[in-house]
């Protein structure tokens, strides 16, 4: 019965505490912003083995990401820009607006960017934010890069949420 309680009280804090966690996540668009679309990515970071100030790293290039609805069909792509191309030819570009750790420490941030350069007609051009969340894997890798691997790529596989969002109608 006490193991029973304390659940039911671990549960209640855990309800009560989540609006104040989102309140919390900068990745969250401001008002009146409403999600219009989520797609579900799968690609990889690309990284290149570079010297940086006498010292060997992986410092990232670009994304490549094929992009899934609900049902699994893909409907989009994401790239280098970054950029994403959805399946009636809109497209739009990102500028990063807030960044925020993964709660996977293994997983690339999770992000706010500004919608900008919108192209061509469709669900795209009335996006004024995209947020990345849910993210799984992509982070640089921690060995492989001296010397004798300087501009060698790794494409480092990850998974991700990518929630559209308008104010317009």
């Amino acid at each position: 019965m006490r193991s029973m309680i304390r659940t039911v009280f671990f549960a209640a804090a855990c309800s009560a505490l989540s609006p104040v966690a989102k309140a919390q996540d900068k990745t969250i668009p401001p008002p009146p912003q409403q999600a219009v679309l989520t797609l579900h990515a799968r690609g990889s970071q690309i990284y290149n083995c570079q010297q940086v100030q006498n010292a060997y790293q992986w410092v990232f290039i670009a994304p490549v990401a094929r992009l899934f609805d609900d049902a699994g069909n893909e409907v989009a792509t994401h790239g280098d820009g970054p950029v994403w191309n959805y399946q009636d030819s809109s497209s739009i570009q990102g500028v990063v607006q807030q960044k925020v750790s993964s709660p996977d420490a293994a997983s690339i941030p999770w992000l706010l960017l500004k919608a900008v350069n919108p192209a061509r007609t469709g669900v795209l051009t009335r996006v004024d934010f995209i947020r990345r969340s849910d993210t799984q894997g992509g982070i640089a890798p921690t060995t492989g890069c001296d010397a004798d691997h300087l501009d060698a790529n790794a494409r480092v596989p990850y998974t991700a949420t990518y929630t559209f969002y308008s104010a317009k109608p």
